[in-house]
């Protein structure tokens, strides 16, 4: 009995000095890889960098708009009739005084007849009663009565003639008249409509803007207008009216401007971009829009700064600002506070950087940037 406890307890001491070796290998394992983790300097980010530029803008106010007819009405008949003629096609420039529809006026013509008969009566009855009176003939009644007859027979006949005139359905102003709605034979109703007649020459584009805008907004300051009708056109025009409340509802102010349209392409309904721009330049501070990163507490760019390495070398650290930002143009964005000019940042990468970061400047792959861009299809 005390050989085999002895030879359990030597077992036992023999485990235990097997574990204690293998705990004291794991732990000098551990040990060297946390001094190495210490010790370790992760390699620098390869990024791209920027100046920050110092410039002056023009500033403009970027809203949507719809185009709005110069004149717009749509044309029609005053009177009932029958159509006996049209005088215009659908789509065609019209002048002033066209005619574009003729009713029937056989009726009011043979009427008209008729009255020009009366009046003619009438008027050698005041002729006779002026001759008559001044013979002392007849009594100044009977003067008065010829007279009123006279006039009421000119009436008649004016009447007659009104009716003729409005029954020839002419274009109120120069203009481009839409798809008719009548056709010959039509009968027409009083009120009934002809067609839509625009005059675009120049046009009208109506956009609101925010009131904080009218604090630098003036009748005759210069548009931009575009349309993705026609990509690549702009059309330039001038603030004619701005309205003279703001809306309750959306605290937007209605702006109106003119612009020529001579090739007449803008038409009345279409959605446009309008630019409107401040009459002074003002000073701004300008970098890349990918150089920062937008984040919900607050948008930041890395700016870099020279730091002795541990080997006493010179290298460049990213150290995060948080920035206020402005107005952006195509690959450009204004930082109104943050920066300075002339500091050099991150342009590109830095969504992969943390605040102190050494990094690597690879400027041979920066993207071109532009106030202004235009897209390639290449």
């Amino acid at each position: 009995m005390k050989t085999k406890t002895k030879l359990w307890i030597g077992v036992g001491l023999g485990v235990l000095a097997v574990v204690g070796v293998l705990v004291g290998v794991k732990g000098a394992q551990i040990g060297s890889m946390i001094k190495a983790g210490k010790a370790f300097v992760p390699p620098p980010e390869a990024v791209t960098s920027a100046k920050v530029e110092g410039t002056t803008w023009q500033p403009l106010q970027e809203a949507s708009g719809t185009l709005v007819a110069f004149r717009g009405v749509t044309v029609g008949s005053e009177l009932p009739g029958a159509i006996r003629e049209v005088s215009f096609d659908s789509g065609t420039s019209v002048k002033k005084g066209a005619v574009l529809v003729k009713l029937d006026t056989s009726t009011e013509e043979a009427q008209l007849a008729s009255a020009k008969a009366d009046e003619n009566l009438a008027r050698l009855n005041f002729e006779r009663a002026v001759e008559v009176r001044k013979g002392q003939a007849n009594t100044p009644a009977d003067l008065d009565a010829a007279e009123a007859r006279y006039k009421q027979a000119q009436a008649a006949v004016n009447t007659l003639r009104a009716t003729i005139e409005k029954k020839t359905i002419r274009a109120p102003f120069d203009g481009r008249i839409a798809i008719r709605q009548v056709e010959l034979g039509q009968v027409l109703g009083a009120g009934a409509p002809v067609a839509s007649l625009q005059s675009v020459t120049p046009i009208y584009v109506e956009f609101s803007l925010p009131q904080q805008a009218l604090a630098r907004l003036k009748v005759g300051q210069p548009v931009h207008l575009h349309t993705d009708t026609f990509p690549g056109a702009t059309w330039n025009g001038k603030v004619s009216t701005v309205n003279t409340e703001v809306d309750v509802a959306t605290r937007n102010v209605k702006v109106r401007a003119t612009v020529p349209n001579v090739d007449g392409r803008l038409r009345p309904g279409m959605f446009t971009n309008v630019e409107v721009l401040a009459p002074e330049q003002i000073p701004v501070l300008l970098v890349p829009a990918t150089a920062v990163l937008y984040a919900p507490y607050g948008d930041s760019v890395f700016v870099l700064e020279p730091k002795k390495g541990p080997d006493g070398k010179d290298q460049l650290t990213a150290q995060q600002r948080f920035v206020r930002l402005g107005e952006r143009r195509g690959d450009l964005v204004a930082v109104v506070t943050g920066l300075k000019a002339g500091e050099s940042i991150v342009s590109s990468g830095a969504f992969k950087l943390r605040s102190g970061a050494t990094v690597v400047i690879r400027n041979d792959l920066a993207p071109d940037v532009q106030a202004d861009p235009k897209p390639s299809d290449n």
